[in-house]
């Protein structure tokens, strides 16, 4: 049986370009430490918050994206979000790769 999709939301931090995900009215670093969304109106109406931000000029480009749960663990579900969630690919030696290896 398949686990029902949610969603996360993330943006980039306009600053130094650090990918962010929604936490309860703001950003943090951490995909693990983000809220997660259930249902399309609570994705909705984070991501009509965020606008905000987007508004202080502090992240650019906001947008919702499908994750699972499985095991206790959210993992997304396409190879994008995959990828920003572990940091540059260019550089494994510092960054999130680095602190996960």
């Amino acid at each position: 049986m398949a686990t029902p999709v949610s969603y996360m939301l993330t943006a980039n931090r306009l600053k130094d370009g650090d990918v962010l995900y929604w936490k309860a009215d703001g950003w943090v670093l951490s995909l693990a430490d983000a809220d997660v969304f259930a249902d399309d109106a609570a994705a909705k109406a984070a991501l009509a918050a965020a606008q905000k931000y987007v508004e202080d000029n502090q992240v650019v480009a906001p947008y919702l994206f499908d994750v699972r749960t499985e095991n206790g663990a959210v993992r997304p579900v396409k190879e994008r979000e995959i990828i920003r969630a572990a940091g540059p690919t260019v550089r494994p030696d510092t960054g999130k790769q680095a602190v996960k290896g």
